[in-house]
């Protein structure tokens, strides 16, 4: 649609004209209308020196420092059928998908030493990181926790930029903080980082496992600063450039971010990742006890404390002296209010590190001091059945490490993930029946598996979370 132009407006426009075709002393060319209005522009005043400094904040310069070292992750994982049936053992999988899911990571190590979330990559079959350069290199995993949900990973690069890292130990309430990270990966059509900006909302914050969480978000640093779906794993840094926690989580109905950002620590993260690196796995602590869960978050006021249930004979805890019935209200100085302040304590244990309790009994105080030791299922016997399942006997130890109802039986130690698809075993799961046999070690298992016969029926007992089910399988 056009637009009239008023007889004093035209005039205007008219000598404009004039006076540029004037200037050009009537050449060759007559100005364009843009031209024109560019040349009646007045010029605009210098921006002074101090207001164009002022543009770059701590915040840039952030972005700026850590920026280098992020990473856009991209893996793909096979996604075989389910069975049909509940009596599909050896269930052959049949139209495979591919699936493809999105993360990212920051470079700790010039030689190509990556950390990000451990669900970003759980599953992978295949790890393809996309490097500041924009180039795309196949990783290799090299470790990851469920439980602290990190994960270390590899590319065979070398003199790459390298995260600073600060400490999440003197973070402030309400400074400043940026997020980065790759929410979209590649479909935003360059390489550089997400930056989203906030502030320190809270510190030590313990998040309730939801269902589908394997590990416990504890002391977690909670930011307004934007995190969404793809920036699992990146950094969050201080307003100096500093990694202070890997981007792990959100809360959220819709699955955006609405301000409830969490990140793991960078201590923790960083303790986890040296594990891996030296051994391939985190070698866990075991203390020998076990404390009131979730049902007694709403009582914790009135208990005034962490109540013991369980102490393992022989355990670390037991030689120190802890009783059933203790009530704990402080481990190495740090006061425990509920079950989650003490399992923030016990992730961060190392083998053989000794743990100050402070517990109350009969109405006075005790001082108690825990050596940790390795857990029983790491030093325990393994029985492999199938290839694909490792297994071992239950023992008082375990039954304690473990939180086992059953006295006897054979805990699944590692299973594969086509076989937990195919039967819906897990780990952790305790057989304590096979058709009509009791299961009391993880020899019976094989046991019983050696002698079964093609599409024979088996029965299978097992303990999940205090519960006993079975399901009924198909041997092929």
């Amino acid at each position: 649609m056009s637009r009239r132009l008023g007889g004093s407006a035209a005039r205007r426009l008219g000598s404009a004209l004039v006076v540029a075709l004037a200037a050009c002393g009537g050449g060759d060319r007559a100005p364009s209308f843009v031209e024109t209005l560019e040349a009646q522009r007045p010029t605009r005043p210098a921006v002074s020196d101090a207001l164009a400094a002022s543009r770059r904040t701590a915040i840039v310069e952030a972005s700026e420092t850590v920026s280098p070292a992020v990473v856009s992750i991209t893996t793909t994982s096979t996604r075989q059928a389910l069975p049909q049936t509940p009596f599909d053992f050896f269930f052959v999988p049949q139209s495979p998908r591919e699936q493809q899911s999105f993360g990212t990571g920051f470079i700790i190590r010039e030689n190509g030493v990556i950390i990000t979330n451990q669900h970003v990559v759980s599953g992978a079959d295949r790890i393809i990181v996309t490097l500041p350069d924009g180039s795309d290199v196949q990783a290799q995993l090299l470790g990851e926790d469920a439980l602290t949900d990190i994960a270390v990973i590899k590319v065979e690069r070398t003199g790459l930029r390298t995260a600073k890292t600060g400490r999440s130990t003197d973070l402030m309430i309400g400074e400043w903080v940026v997020a980065l990270g790759n929410p979209f990966a590649y479909l935003l059509g360059n390489v550089e980082p997400t930056v989203t900006a906030g502030v320190i909302s809270a510190v030590n914050r313990n998040i309730l496992p939801g269902r589908d969480q394997s590990g416990l978000y504890l002391d977690m640093i909670q930011t307004d600063a934007s995190i969404n779906p793809g920036n699992s794993g990146g950094p969050l840094a201080n307003a100096l450039g500093e990694v202070v926690g890997v981007n792990s989580s959100i809360l959220s109905q819709s699955g955006g971010s609405v301000g409830l950002g969490f990140a793991i620590p960078i201590e923790r993260a960083l303790r986890v990742a040296e594990e891996i690196l030296r051994s391939g796995a985190v070698r866990r602590a075991w203390v020998g006890f076990d404390v009131a869960g979730a049902e007694s978050l709403r009582d914790w006021k009135s208990q005034g404390g962490v109540l013991v249930t369980a102490v393992a004979e022989g355990g670390p805890a037991a030689r120190a002296g802890l009783r059933r019935g203790d009530v704990l209200t402080r481990a190495n100085g740090r006061p425990l209010h509920n079950y989650l302040h003490w399992e923030s304590v016990k992730l961060d244990l190392h083998v053989n590190d000794v743990v100050r309790l402070t517990a109350r009994r009969a109405g006075r105080e005790v001082e108690l001091t825990v050596t940790s030791g390795d857990l029983p299922t790491t030093t325990a016997e393994k029985v492999t059945v199938l290839k694909d399942l490792e297994l071992v006997t239950l023992t008082p130890q375990i039954q304690a490490e473990r939180g086992v109802q059953s006295d006897r039986g054979a805990l699944i130690f590692r299973i594969s993930r086509e076989l937990s698809q195919a039967t819906g075993l897990r780990e952790g799961d305790v057989i304590v029946g096979m058709n009509r046999r009791r299961i009391t070690t993880a020899d019976d298992v094989r046991e019983v598996v050696g002698v079964l016969k093609p599409r024979q029926a088996l029965r299978l007992y097992f303990e999940r979370g205090g519960s006993i089910a079975y399901t009924d399988l198909e041997f092929r």
